[in-house]
C-alpha cells in the first residue's frame, strides 16, 4: 500500500475528522458527524481508497513498494 495523501492534506483531513467527531459528540450535529472517522482515518493513516483508485496522489514523496 503506497502512501498517497500528503503533508496539507493529512493535516486537513486530521483537522475535519476531529471537528466532525467533536461536533458529534456534543450533539451539535447528530450522528452524521460520526463519518468524521472515515477522514480521521485516512489522514492519520496517508492512503486513501478513492486516491488510489482515481490515480490521485498528493504526496510529494517518491513511493516505493
Amino acid at each position: 500500500m503506497k502512501l498517497n495523501v500528503g503533508g496539507i492534506d493529512r493535516i486537513a483531513r486530521i483537522a475535519a475528522g476531529l471537528v466532525l467527531i467533536g461536533l458529534a459528540a456534543t450533539g451539535t450535529v447528530g450522528v452524521w458527524g460520526w463519518l468524521g472517522l472515515v477522514p480521521l482515518t485516512t489522514g492519520a493513516i496517508g492512503w486513501c481508497p478513492p486516491y488510489a483508485i482515481l490515480g490521485l496522489n498528493t504526496c510529494s514523496m517518491k513511493n516505493k513498494d
